[in-house]
């Protein structure tokens, strides 16, 4: 017997904010930073992480797409022997809170009416936590959440389940009464190992085809989450 959804936990970077829109800008600016200026040697390090600084864009198989800042920081302190890898996820933290944020769709209506469902809603992200918190201050948005954690809040980072079970835990829901949203595979990968169902979106980078064997229901925008909670309801 599937359970009534009553929670749904996003995933942040592609799902709640558009991927492109954030993060090009915010590798671009990394990138000069971190080569002091010297375009061509930011385009070096730039492709270390997937990142075509002269097209402005992000390889499919990016590691900043799904990796967490851990990851992403440890891919590029080998191009950066200067910094330590402390001092390359500072700069990373410094300016992914600086990153321009652009909502996939207008968040405070849609979580507005999630919570008039009765739904309890968190955020589960592979961003830090600190600019996780800034990123959602910034939009507006951090009231409507019961749960905020980033791959540094203590329960790990995706594609494991621990952030997700840790927000069944602290809103007392099972997890197959939870919904996870995500735009990628390790996202809707920690949704099935945490037990929960998954909605994929296309706000990301990644396409239908490599997410929908992972999921439940590949929609376009988390905008569409309302018509799917109601037919369930019908079903």
């Amino acid at each position: 017997m599937i359970e009534d959804v009553k929670g749904l936990c996003f995933d942040k970077d592609g799902t709640l904010f558009d991927f492109a829109a954030t993060w090009e800008t915010w590798a671009e600016v990394f990138l000069m930073r971190a080569a002091n200026g010297d375009r061509p040697y930011a385009t070096r390090i730039g492709a270390a992480i997937g990142f075509d600084l002269v097209k402005g864009c992000f390889a499919r198989d990016s590691i900043v797409i799904a990796g967490t800042a851990q990851e992403v920081a440890q891919a590029l302190v080998v191009q950066l022997p200067q910094m330590s890898l402390p001092q390359v996820l500072e700069m990373i933290d410094q300016e992914a809170t600086k990153a321009p944020q652009v909502p996939a769709v207008p968040l405070a209506p849609l979580l507005g009416d999630l919570r008039a469902r009765g739904l309890k809603l968190g955020v589960a992200t592979n961003d830090s936590a600190a600019p996780a918190q800034a990123h959602l201050d910034g939009a507006g948005v951090t009231q409507f959440f019961d749960f905020i954690a980033g791959y540094d809040s203590g329960h790990g980072g995706k594609p494991a389940p621990g952030q997700l079970l840790a927000f069944a835990q602290a809103v007392d829901l099972r997890p197959a009464q939870i919904v996870m949203v995500g735009d990628s595979t390790h996202d809707l990968q920690a949704g099935r190992a945490a037990g929960m169902r998954t909605i994929a979106v296309l706000t990301g980078a990644a396409q239908a085809a490599d997410l929908a064997p992972l999921a439940d229901v590949v929609l376009n925008n988390i905008g569409g989450i309302p018509a799917w909670l109601d037919a369930q309801t019908a079903s």
